[in-house]
């Protein structure tokens, strides 16, 4: 809601602000009901399988009664019905918190009174029911509908009028002044100043009570475009509760990443894996923990560490790095952490893990004035004979062991000793207060990332025009910067085969006559997140392997190549090569999970041919679960 807040202040002053609201609430309404839709399908087909969601109005009298005793026991002792009169302060209400509001009437005075009670979050959101349960079923109860149809029981005398079910959005961007002595001291302040942050939307079910609605419009300073009606539920998280039934007829066949092929087992020296050649890791197929992990958990005992370095985006809660880091440190061991303070909604985990890390000694940095880190580096360095030998890890997805799971990235384990120094480089400049270094390979935003980028779209031009090889493949997350957008404009408009696979919104559309007729545009959607970052330029070689592969943590957005230190490495190994082009070919040849974008910027399913084999017929996500099944079966 940030940026729908930003816009908002742009209204006072003209401009364009106020339309480009009004088209962000007709997309939102459109994404909205078929939100609803999916949930309405949803429902009977769970049914089928035995899982009901039940309304109220279809229990049975023995499951009322269950439901009943259960709201007595364990939920109305954690109610707190606050009323919204004159006589009361107005309740606090809490970011994405879900509400009642009744509007009660006292049959004494006729006097209407409305109240508030919000839905406890630390409650089962799905209440189970066994009465009256068939064999192989399994009844649900929304809480809310649980308090919707006790609360007579909450208010004694007191008649029930009308209920609504509502909730708020509140702004959750921090306004940081990085001129302040203590970053650290502005985020913790700003972390308290968002739980209070403006409302800048209001979402209610269906048919709400008109007074109500009104009185909170009025009480938050809302316009009837920032109220919503929503067809479906108010908040669908609840749900993960029953995704995470023991249902597995209605799950994806489980999946366990496995080692890397030179990673086989945990004896490994995976220092020594290294130094036999880069290692290019792909995850979830390949396991995370045998690779990224145990680079940093095993350099923490190492007696041979000397140093090591690593940026901190977002690592979740309990996390092995933060606990290998505190290990080598308790241990005398150089650590140097540079902690991002300001990752959205990751800040006060953050600080937290600075604090630990502090604590034992470590140095502990939050970047750069004015800049995010955004980068996956991590740095070791180790004493081998009368010499020190770096070794780096640089991936395009977060140090993060749940995600590792459910998103697709790539990483580079390297001792390569330019590529290695660089990163050396590279951390001396985050954590000291030198002027931005050169860079002999890595490409580093918003130092040269952007212009390096840029030459060689232009290199592919003149490729192109001398009659060589020419062609740009690059999987990212989105394409936003208008710099970018039109140099692969430019280069198509040459002749240029251009090829992006992008997960979210892409600003080239491609198939415009004049303008992009050699761009194609997918996005594949399926079991996992794809967040990996490749990028592919031909450089004039019949031979694909032969040009240029580059992996990293930056999109081609304005906020990521400058606004954010990002850092992307070339891929010179030819195993490695080998298995980039082989990510790229299999997701371009997926017509399971494929949307392609058409020349009105719409997205068309992709549909297998009949006689489709491979990725085309398995989708890219199944074919590259099998491939590792099968590299793992000839280790």
């Amino acid at each position: 809601m940030a940026q729908v807040e930003s816009a908002d202040n742009l209204v006072a002053h003209g401009g364009d602000a106020r339309d480009r609201l009004a088209q962000i609430r007709a997309t939102v309404l459109v994404q909205l009901e078929e939100q609803a839709r999916c949930y309405r399908d949803l429902t009977p087909a769970l049914a089928r399988h035995g899982i009901v969601l039940a309304g109220w109005e279809t229990l049975t009298a023995a499951q009322r009664d269950e439901a009943s005793r259960f709201f007595d026991r364990n939920v109305s002792p954690a109610l707190t019905p606050l009323g919204m009169d004159p006589a009361h302060p107005f309740p606090f209400m809490s970011n994405l918190s879900t509400n009642w509001g009744f509007i009660l009437r006292n049959p004494d005075t006729d006097e209407y009174v409305p109240v508030r009670v919000k839905i406890p979050t630390l409650l089962p959101s799905w209440i189970a029911l066994k009465a009256d349960v068939t064999l192989g079923e399994r009844r649900f109860l929304r809480l809310e509908d649980l308090i919707r149809h006790s609360a007579d029981k909450l208010f004694p005398g007191m008649e029930l009028i009308d209920a609504t079910m509502f909730r708020i959005l509140r702004n959750a961007e921090m306004e940081l002044d990085e001129e302040e002595e203590s970053l650290r001291e502005a985020v913790t302040e700003a972390l308290q100043q968002r739980r209070f942050g403006p409302v800048v939307r209001m979402d209610l079910a269906p048919d709400p009570n008109p007074a109500l609605r009104q009185g909170l419009m009025e009480r938050f300073e809302l316009s009837d475009a920032d109220v919503y009606e929503l067809p479906g539920l108010l908040d669908y998280t609840g749900l993960f509760q029953i995704a995470g039934l023991d249902a597995p007829a209605l799950r994806d066949p489980h999946w366990s990443p496995l080692p890397p092929p030179r990673l086989p087992d945990e004896d490994v020296d995976i220092f020594a894996a290294i130094q036999s050649g880069d290692l290019l890791l792909h995850h979830p197929y390949e396991s995370f923990d045998m690779s990224v992990e145990d680079f940093i958990s095993d350099a923490a005992i190492d007696p041979q560490t000397v140093a090591i370095k690593m940026t901190v985006y977002r690592v979740g809660d309990d996390t092995p790095f933060v606990r290998s880091l505190i290990r080598a440190a308790e241990a005398g061991k150089q650590v140097a952490c540079v902690i991002e303070l300001k990752a959205r909604f990751d800040e006060a985990r953050n600080l937290l893990w600075a604090q630990e890390l502090q604590q034992v000694g470590a140095h502990v940095t939050y970047g750069l004035m004015g800049l995010k880190t955004h980068t996956k580096v991590a740095l070791v360095v180790r004493k081998e004979g009368r010499d020190l030998r770096c070794y780096a890890h640089i991936g395009t997805g977060n140090y993060h062991v749940k995600t590792a799971r459910l998103y697709t990235d790539v990483g580079l384990l390297t001792c390569d000793p330019i590529l290695t120094a660089d990163v050396v480089r590279l951390f001396h400049y985050l954590t000291g207060c030198s002027r931005a270094p050169q860079f002999d390979k890595l490409l580093i935003a918003p130092i040269n990332m952007r212009q390096r980028f840029l030459e060689r779209i232009e290199r592919e031009i003149e490729h192109h025009r001398a009659g060589r090889p020419a062609r740009i493949i690059a999987k990212m997350n989105q394409v936003e910067d208008l710099e970018m957008v039109r140099a692969l404009s430019a280069a198509s408009q040459a002749g240029i085969p251009i090829d992006l696979i992008v997960r979210g919104f892409c600003c080239l559309v491609p198939g415009v006559p004049g303008w992009t007729e050699t761009v194609r545009v997918r996005s594949i959607i399926g079991r996992f997140l794809e967040h990996s970052r490749i990028f592919y330029f031909a450089n004039g070689q019949d031979d694909p392997l032969a040009g240029e592969f580059f992996i990293g943590s930056a999109d081609w957005m304005h906020r990521n190549l400058s606004g954010r230190v990002e850092a992307a490495t070339p891929v010179e190994d030819r195993m490695a090569r080998e298995r980039l082009w082989e990510i790229l070919d299999i997701c371009l040849r997926d017509n399971r999970q494929a949307w392609l974008m058409q020349s009105d910027g719409a997205y068309v399913q992709s549909q297998p041919a009949e006689d489709a084999t491979g990725p085309a017929a398995m989708g890219a996500h199944a074919w590259l679960m099998d491939l590792t099944r099968r590299r793992a079966a000839a280790v």
